[in-house]
C-alpha cells in the first residue's frame, strides 16, 4: 500500500496564510488554515494506507488525530523539504499539502500498477498532490517552486527521467480570498466552510 504524505505549516497567526492577509486578520486567517489542515487530516485518516506521516513545520496541536507518525520538516526551499518527506519513504508514496481542503479518498486513493508517478495540478500552476512508486529526491530538488509553471516542469522532470504519468484532475488551492471562497463552495460540508462561514457573519462580510 502507498503511504500519505501530508506537508503542513503548524496553524500559527502570521506564520500561514498570510495571502488571506487582508482581508482576513492574521488569526483569523490561521483559523482557516487549521481548518483547511483538519479537513486535509480527516481525508488523509479515511484513506487506506500503509503509513500516514505528517512533515512538519512547527508543533503538533490537539487538530491532530491519532494514527499520524510526524517528523519535522528540514530545512532549504520547498523542493528541498519535499525531497527529504520523499526519501523518509521506502515504498510507493503520494505527498499533498494542507491546501486542498476539498481533497476525498477516492483523490488520494491511487494504484501504481500501470504507472510510475501521479501528479495532480493546482489551478494556480503549481501541483496539489505528487506520487512516486519509487521515492527519488533528485526528482524534486531543483524544480523551482511557487511559480505558474512549478507543476508543467515538476511533471516534464518526471518524463525526463523515464516515468510513466498518471495526472489527477485539479484542484485549487486556498492562497487567496476568492481562493478561500471557491474551494468553500466545493466543498460545503467542510469544516473549513464552516469555519468561512462563521467569519463571513463575524465580521459582517
Amino acid at each position: 500500500m502507498t503511504t500519505l504524505l501530508v506537508i503542513a505549516k503548524e496553524p500559527r497567526p502570521g506564520r500561514v496564510k498570510t495571502r488571506l492577509t487582508p482581508p482576513f486578520t492574521p488569526r483569523e486567517a490561521a483559523t482557516l488554515a487549521e481548518a483547511a489542515l483538519v479537513d486535509t487530516l480527516r481525508t488523509v485518516a479515511a484513506t487506506p494506507a500503509r503509513r500516514r506521516v505528517l512533515v512538519l513545520d512547527g508543533a503538533p496541536g490537539p487538530w491532530l488525530p491519532p494514527g499520524f507518525d510526524v517528523v519535522q520538516q528540514c530545512a532549504g526551499g520547498l523542493d528541498e523539504r519535499l525531497a527529504a518527506a520523499f526519501a523518509g519513504c521506502d515504498g510507493p508514496a503520494l505527498l499533498i499539502g494542507m491546501d486542498t481542503p476539498q481533497v476525498t479518498p477516492a483523490l488520494l486513493t491511487v494504484d501504481f500498477a500501470d504507472c510510475d508517478a501521479y501528479v495532480g495540478p493546482a489551478e494556480d500552476g503549481g501541483f496539489w498532490a505528487l506520487g512516486l512508486a519509487r521515492p527519488d529526491p533528485e526528482l524534486l530538488r531543483g524544480v523551482p517552486m511557487s511559480t505558474p509553471t512549478t507543476g508543467a516542469v515538476q511533471r516534464e522532470r518526471l518524463v525526463m527521467a523515464g516515468l510513466r504519468v498518471r495526472d489527477l484532475p485539479p484542484l485549487r488551492d486556498v492562497d487567496t480570498a476568492r481562493d478561500a471562497e471557491a474551494v468553500a463552495a466545493s466543498a460545503p460540508h467542510s469544516r473549513f466552510a464552516a469555519e468561512l462561514g462563521r467569519l463571513r457573519v463575524t465580521a459582517g462580510r
